[in-house]
């Protein structure tokens, strides 16, 4: 797919996972990219749906029946990060550019799946302008039954220095599984970014909440939202798998949701939902 231009941005979108796949801010790239062919590293730029994060051991119950869904983190026994992730999306709508502005729209047809047997009707776009480029998820319920669902983005946001402000108040503690309990403050702990400060060789890997704003920053990238539409985000440094910059994944729902149900959306026959966030050059 032809690159997108506008508003000082160019963008690369992939019809693999519907990913973000290049960013640039004049020369400066706002986060990691890959290599057209593939693979995508890490779920780099990807759309998490129809869940964000882990599901513990793929089981959940949902409307009075049991569910496995595959297990597709097998290291850790969990299902990770939803079922479109590595799927053929399809454009739908492209301009490259146009008054500066430029936008790309691809759909995806989720049908029953083990595990999910519910269909969903997706759509991403992806529009540049002055601010960024900002990414909006619509999924509608296109089956006869309510279908849970959540969503959020993994970009690895790349940044001229080491500097990370995450305005949330509260995490949530995981297990040696890396299952979230419940959330804590945190005041008073080293994953306190409340006010920005060098990350160094602290490695992170958390579900923050209780947000003030949507807006996490790392240097001079930022990635802005709505909160009470994503009220989690999840930040991950690379650091620790030897890979560049730091996931900011802000989301409908924290992880293992479809068995905790903090945050689930669930959606009634031909029921909408929508998701958006902004990353753009500070």
């Amino acid at each position: 797919m032809p690159p997108l231009a506008g508003g000082g941005y160019t963008a690369e979108i992939s019809e693999r996972g519907a990913a973000l796949r290049v960013l640039r801010h004049g020369e400066r790239d706002l986060v990691t990219s890959w290599p057209e062919g593939g693979p995508i590293p890490y779920y780099a730029g990807t759309i998490l749906a129809p869940w964000p994060g882990r599901i513990a051991g793929g089981a959940y119950a949902f409307d009075g029946r049991e569910h496995q869904l595959t297990i597709s983190e097998p290291e850790r026994g969990h299902a990770l990060h939803g079922l479109v992730a590595d799927a053929g999306w399809r454009v739908v709508e492209w301009l490259a550019a146009e008054d500066d502005h430029a936008f790309v729209r691809l759909a995806h047809a989720l049908t029953p799946a083990p595990g999910y047997p519910f269909r969903l009707d997706l759509q991403v776009t992806y529009r540049l302008d002055a601010r960024g480029l900002t990414t909006t998820v619509t999924a509608v319920n296109a089956g006869a039954a309510p279908a849970p669902y959540g969503c959020g983005p993994h970009p690895w946001l790349l940044a001229d220095a080491d500097m990370l402000h995450v305005p949330a108040a509260e995490l949530l503690v995981t297990d040696e599984r890396m299952i979230p309990g419940a959330p804590k403050s945190v005041a008073g702990t080293p994953l306190d970014f409340r006010t920005a400060r060098p990350i160094g060789g602290l490695t992170v890997d958390h579900t923050y909440t209780g947000l003030a704003e949507g807006e996490v920053r790392v240097g001079g990238t930022r990635l802005t939202w709505d909160p009470a539409v994503l009220p989690w985000v999840q930040v991950c440094t690379g650091a620790q798998f030897g890979y560049e910059g730091v996931a900011v994944e802000p989301m409908t729902c924290p992880p293992d949701a479809f068995n905790s149900g903090a945050g689930l959306v669930v959606l009634q026959p031909g029921e909408r939902h929508e998701a958006s966030w902004t990353i753009g050059a500070v």
